[in-house]
């Protein structure tokens, strides 16, 4: 019984620190810069990405090419805002928290694309110069 519990206890204790992990790698991504061009290409107006432009990113990452080979389809980060903002809508004292981590989502995406935009720029300047 005792290695049961220990055991189960290590689990929950890893999955947490993984998760803390996994959080704080997004924070760390989510801070760099953003070029305008994502903003121009996602079709954002305002001067910083909120959490509402999280779709329009990902509407961007579907049209443009990946030719770099598959990076995920930004999986883990759609899962992620689709249950933030679900239990920022089911519990109204979690709004605000819910909204600043889908800024987060929508920010972490935004620099994603911009990388992405930039190495598909990169691919098509060495393609022209063939």
């Amino acid at each position: 019984m005792i290695p049961a519990i220990i055991f189960t206890v290590s689990v929950v204790a890893f999955g947490q620190f993984g998760l803390y992990y996994w959080r704080a790698t997004i924070s760390a991504i989510a801070a760099q810069a953003i070029t305008d061009r994502i903003r121009v290409a996602a079709g954002i107006t305002h001067a910083g990405i909120a959490a509402q432009d999280f779709r329009n990113i990902i509407i961007l990452k579907d049209l443009s090419p990946n030719l770099r080979g598959a990076n995920g389809g930004f999986a883990a980060i759609r899962a992620y805002y689709a249950v933030v903002e679900k239990v920022g809508s089911i519990i109204p004292a979690m709004a605000s928290w819910a909204n600043a981590e889908m800024a987060i989502c929508s920010r972490y995406a935004a620099v994603l694309m911009d990388q992405h935009l930039e190495r598909n720029m990169v691919c098509a300047a060495q393609v022209r110069g063939m």
